[in-house]
């Protein structure tokens, strides 16, 4: 029973989010932790996150059973009702919402908010099975845990909190085409119309490469408003293109694809873990901007 209510939480991407809502605390933080607020902060979010996913695993149970990747999942082996997981996931966010609410501020609080809605109800619902553009919408929501934790501390949505919003959206659109790609058929089969499966492989590369491009841009933007120092933007630029030269090298007529895409997929789980662990340590004050600028020039 314990095994069935922890899958249909989908735990690999509760993980994920832990690293960035990590990062994005001790960001804010700048080496001034609350232990009490951090804790208070990863737990809520982690059970919001998980009742998203145990939610989404309801509404997607008709599409999960045409796709190898998710045939297995309890709410389609019928290992859990929908029923049990539909309370399941009610019962994660109203502790998670709870705890954020009473331990936090109003504005991680709504931010966690606006990323489930967007999860739960407008990509989930609707997105994902009927627009190209679901991938798009849907990258709001996984940017939004390093915004809750770096909101929990400053109580304000600023320029770092606006830059890490950018940030990490603009990361999740190669990382989920590179996904599509290699679970091309899988799309196909459960007719889920990403972009490569709508409008084509060769085209989700070109989006993949001005994407990855986007992203390593924003990414320097939180070094040059001073919110990080040296470390975290020679990190940065080396991950932002050892990921772009994997990208680009999709373009070679010897490619296949579907490992292609693996190894993209791979190079972006290391890219942003790597920066939510710069980000963390190697915080500085909004104030050495001016140091920053005139190093560059």
């Amino acid at each position: 029973m314990i095994k069935r209510y922890l899958l249909v939480t989908k735990p690999g991407i509760i993980f994920g989010n832990l690293i960035s809502v990590a990062g994005g605390f001790f960001l804010a933080a700048k080496g001034s932790v609350d232990l009490s607020l951090f804790l208070a902060t990863v737990v809520g979010l982690s059970l919001i996150v998980a009742s998203g996913c145990a939610l989404n695993n309801c509404i997607d149970r008709d599409i999960d059973r045409k796709m190898e990747r998710t045939k297995n999942r309890v709410t389609v082996t019928g290992a859990m009702s929908t029923k049990a997981a539909f309370t399941h996931g009610i019962v994660l966010g109203l502790i998670g919402f709870g705890m954020l609410y009473y331990w936090t501020n109003l504005v991680a609080l709504g931010f966690a908010a606006f990323g489930f809605f967007i999860y739960v109800v407008v990509y989930s619902l609707y997105m994902k099975r009927n627009s190209v553009y679901g991938t798009l919408v849907g990258s709001f929501s996984g940017a939004v845990p390093p915004v809750v934790g770096y909101c929990a501390v400053t109580g304000n949505f600023d320029i770092g909190a606006a830059i890490l919003l950018i940030m990490f959206s603009l990361w999740q659109m190669p990382h989920s085409y590179a996904i599509a790609i290699f679970r091309f058929k899988d799309y196909e089969a459960a007719n889920i119309p990403v972009l490569p499966v709508a409008q084509g492989i060769n085209k989700a590369k070109h989006h993949i490469v001005i994407y990855i491009v986007a992203f390593a841009l924003a990414t320097v933007m939180l070094a040059l408003s001073g919110y990080v120092g040296y470390g975290y933007l020679v990190v940065a630029c080396a991950t932002s293109l050892w990921w772009l030269g994997m990208a680009l090298s999709g373009y070679k007529s010897s490619t296949d694809d579907r490992l292609w895409a693996r190894k993209v997929f791979v190079v972006s789980i290391v890219t942003i873990t790597a920066l939510s662990v710069m980000m963390a340590v190697d915080f500085q004050t909004p104030a050495s901007q001016l140091d920053m600028l005139a190093y560059l020039g």
